[in-house]
């Protein structure tokens, strides 16, 4: 009688602890909910597909249900650049996890946290060349910070709490989960993770403070003085920092193509984008620097031309969070490894101590040159006289009517340019744009993301008519799911930058650029075809009316087709590994800089 007992006992055990075990997919689901995440983007296939059904009854997380899994990667950026938290992208295997490569890569390149999902065939499949079978964690090793292949249910939490912090932890970035479908399938306890136990992931480091005493030191005994802001200012929430800094020492600052926003672009110490189509004030001042402060910069190729000549005068403080950066591109004279926030916070104290008046260089030889520079080379375009639109003028209003309260995405090439220059950039993760990759078809899955990271906000997408083919399906989302972007499609019939580039440096021999005409693809009614608002304007004076018609729309997207002139430029502009001395402000015209100092 007794044993008879016992035995019930063990199998009254034995069924609570089967009723407490979830299935890997219920477990994912889970875990990812108690990461905090609110929207994932993606597509099912067969191997994910167990993990959509616990999925659909969720409370806590919205699928996004795109077209691609190339929109869901660069949707999950958008949603992060926008936010400053991961985002998360969900595809099956094979196809659908190669689909993620570009925004993994695109992520990597600008320091974006996302975290991607993929399914895998099941483990007696692995390494069999089965059916949409890849081994995507080989193909993304060198694309992502880290990436898992979570071989018992059991580990899925502690794998997605790890994917997490490692996206966000120093210097963010891409990581990728790839679960098999036979482990989203199997039965294990829900185990949380007491803790992240990771030693090859460094904690970020505190800037040393004698490395912040001798770059202040460095920095008041400086003549020609500049600060060097890259997009370690906005990952950090630094924006503030940077304020009080540039405004106690009165130094000159130059914002790259990912700070744009860190520094009010109104902001009378602000000298513009430096690099390949920065303004000549930007460029020269790097160039004729005593003193060059990078803060959150990599010092990359299209910011320094030719690495031997950049800022050939300048001592280099190089401070980033990430000290392979550091000495990578440039020699560096006082290193400092540290969070931005943390080293403006540090080098305002330290430019403290050192006490007297502030600011440093707020007259002198140094500006009056910088002045000079700016009065005689402001960023101007032509207007054509027949009323038709330049690019410029079309974005410039834009941003005029729409305000730096919105948010502008844009995509790669010449509009990218022309929107970083002319848009009213106040405020940081204001402008998110594909800079390191150069992702042509980024913006408008990107700007998706941040529309529905803000969804109170207005969300402007500047596209090219080539980039805006490559994801133009993302509009089909955008309706089925209410979310308004706007869409201004920078239409001159080709492939802008590319032909440019053909005119400038291949005896304007034009060939492969020519991707569309004014008439095909009708843009405005491939708008419609999506299921929201196509607009068209090809005159300048109905372009507020055709602007301000797109911001009254706010159920639907809108796609507006505005066919500039083609033969438009970029200027200013350096040749790919050109000195920055040899910018241009127009074919064959270079400015001077004849200030003595």
């Amino acid at each position: 009688m007794r044993a008879h007992r016992d035995d019930a006992h063990a199998r009254s055990h034995e069924e609570d602890a089967v009723t407490e075990t979830m299935t890997g997919a219920q477990i994912l689901v889970q875990a990812l909910e108690e990461a905090g995440v609110e929207l994932i983007f993606g597509m099912p296939g067969g191997t994910i597909l167990p993990a959509y059904d616990p999925l659909m009854d969720s409370t806590r997380l919205r699928h996004i249900l795109v077209r691609h899994e190339q929109d869901a990667g660069h949707a999950a950026a958008g949603y992060a650049t926008a936010t400053g938290r991961p985002g998360v992208c969900m595809a099956t295997s094979g196809p659908g996890a190669t689909n993620l490569v570009t925004p993994l890569c695109d992520a990597a390149m600008d320091s974006v946290p996302v975290v991607a999902v993929t399914g895998q065939v099941i483990r007696p499949l692995l390494g069999t060349d089965a059916f949409q079978e890849a081994d995507i964690c080989g193909i993304t090793q060198g694309i992502t910070k880290h990436n898992w292949l979570v071989r018992s249910a059991v580990d899925i939490p502690r794998a997605i709490a790890e994917a997490f912090h490692v996206a966000t932890t120093g210097r963010p970035g891409p990581v990728l989960v790839d679960i098999p479908k036979d482990v989203l399938q199997e039965h294990a306890p829900y185990v949380r993770p007491e803790r992240i136990d990771l030693p090859g992931v460094p904690q970020t480091p505190r800037p040393h403070p004698r490395s912040l005493t001798q770059a202040a030191a460095a920095l008041r005994a400086a003549k020609r003085p500049v600060l060097y802001a890259g997009g370690g200012i906005i990952k950090a929430d630094a924006a503030g920092e940077l304020m009080t800094f540039a405004e106690l020492t009165g130094i000159p600052v130059v914002t790259t193509l990912m700070a744009r926003g860190a520094f009010p672009r109104s902001h009378q110490q602000n000298l513009g984008m430096p690099g390949m189509h920065g303004t000549v004030p930007a460029v020269t001042a790097l160039q004729q620097a005593d003193l060059v402060l990078a803060l959150g910069a990599r010092f990359d190729d299209r910011v320094t031309g030719d690495p031997k000549t950049f800022a050939r005068h300048a001592r280099i403080v190089h401070a980033d969070i990430d000290p392979a950066e550091i000495g990578k591109n440039r020699a560096v004279d006082i290193p400092i490894v540290g969070d931005a926030r943390d080293v403006l916070t540090g080098l305002i104290e330290a430019v403290r101590q050192i006490g007297g008046p502030t600011p440093w260089p707020a007259s002198g030889p140094w500006w009056d040159a910088i002045e000079a520079l700016r009065a005689a080379h402001p960023m101007t375009y032509d207007r054509p006289a027949d009323g038709s639109l330049a690019p410029q003028q079309v974005i410039e209003r834009i941003g005029q009517l729409a305000g730096p309260d919105a948010t502008y995405v844009s995509g790669v090439g010449q509009h990218q340019m022309w929107a970083s220059h002319y848009l009213p950039l106040e405020r940081p993760r204001s402008f998110l744009n594909s800079g390191g990759a150069g992702t042509m078809g980024y913006a408008l899955p990107a700007a998706m993301g941040a529309k529905l990271a803000h969804p109170d906000t207005i969300v402007w997408a500047i596209d090219g008519d080539g980039c805006f083919q490559m994801t133009c399906r993302t509009l089909a989302t955008c309706t089925v799911e209410g979310i308004a972007i706007k869409v201004a499609v920078i239409n001159n019939s080709g492939l802008g930058m590319v032909r440019q580039l053909q005119s400038l440096f291949f005896d304007d021999r034009h060939f492969g650029v020519d991707c569309s005409t004014p008439q095909l693809p009708d843009f405005a009614a491939l708008g419609e075809a999506y299921g929201g608002v196509g607009l068209r304007c090809d005159h300048a004076e109905d372009l507020d009316a055709t602007i301000r018609k797109a911001m009254e729309i706010n159920d639907v997207p809108v796609v507006i087709d505005f066919r500039v002139n083609q033969q438009e430029m970029v200027w200013p502009m350096i040749a790919a590994g050109a000195s920055n001395d040899d910018i241009r402000i127009a074919r064959d015209t270079a400015p001077t800089w004849d200030a003595d100092y």
